[in-house]
């Protein structure tokens, strides 16, 4: 429930940025996580809503995730 208690303070895109590039940032690994690009780490997650609008859909143990892959493999794929 971090998302949405810190929604009420902040941006939602800054929100989604400190748990992503900002994150990388501080643990010395800018360029290889928080970002699709080449080279990068490839950890990625579907969401099945709008995080933009509804920062909710990040929450309750990934419900709103049918996919989530981790070194470039699914570890959840409900898309099929």
């Amino acid at each position: 429930d971090e998302f949405p208690l810190r929604a009420r303070y902040l941006p939602v895109m800054e929100v989604i940025r400190s748990a992503t590039i900002n994150a990388a940032k501080v643990v010395g690994m800018e360029g290889k996580l928080g970002v699709v690009a080449k080279d990068a780490l490839a950890d990625l997650i579907v969401v099945d809503g709008d995080p933009l609008a509804d920062i909710s859909v990040l929450t309750n143990q990934g419900a709103h995730l049918p996919a989530i892959m981790k070194d470039g493999q699914f570890v959840k794929n409900m898309l099929e």
